[in-house]
C-alpha cells in the first residue's frame, strides 16, 4: 500500500540577486529543504534519502549563482524547490512537495499539481 513520506535537511548557502528591480549583495543563509514523496513500500525509503541528498551535494556550501542549473537565474527559494522537486522526479521518484526554507519566515512550496 503506498504512503507518504517527508525528510527534511539542512544546507548552507550563499547567492546574491542581479536582475532589475530585484538586486542584493552576496550573503549566504542556512537553508532547510523538507520534501514529501509517495513511497510504494519501505524498501523505497533509501531511494528517497539517496536522492534527496544527491541534490543537497549540489548545493550545500556552494554559491549557488555559479551552479550551471541556475545560470542565468536568480538563486531563489521558489527557484531551488522547484529544481529540488524536477531532482526527485528525474530520480524515477513520486514527490508531492518540496518546501525549501531561506529564512525563519520565509519559504516557499512546490507541488506537483502546480508543476505539470
Amino acid at each position: 500500500m503506498p504512503f507518504t513520506l517527508s525528510l527534511r535537511r539542512p544546507f548552507v548557502a550563499d547567492h546574491f540577486h542581479d536582475l532589475p528591480g530585484f538586486q542584493e549583495d552576496r550573503h549566504g543563509h542556512n537553508w532547510e529543504v523538507e520534501a514529501t514523496v509517495e513511497l510504494v513500500s519501505e524498501a523505497d525509503e533509501a531511494a528517497f534519502a539517496k536522492a534527496l541528498d544527491a541534490w543537497l551535494e549540489a548545493v550545500d556550501y556552494h554559491l549557488l549563482n555559479t551552479l550551471p542549473r541556475l545560470e542565468g537565474r536568480n538563486p531563489t527559494a521558489e527557484i531551488l524547490a522547484e529544481w529540488a522537486f524536477e531532482h526527485l522526479r528525474e530520480a524515477d521518484l513520486q514527490p508531492h512537495s518540496v518546501r525549501i526554507r531561506e529564512k525563519a519566515n520565509y519559504w516557499a512550496l512546490c507541488r506537483g499539481d502546480a508543476t505539470s
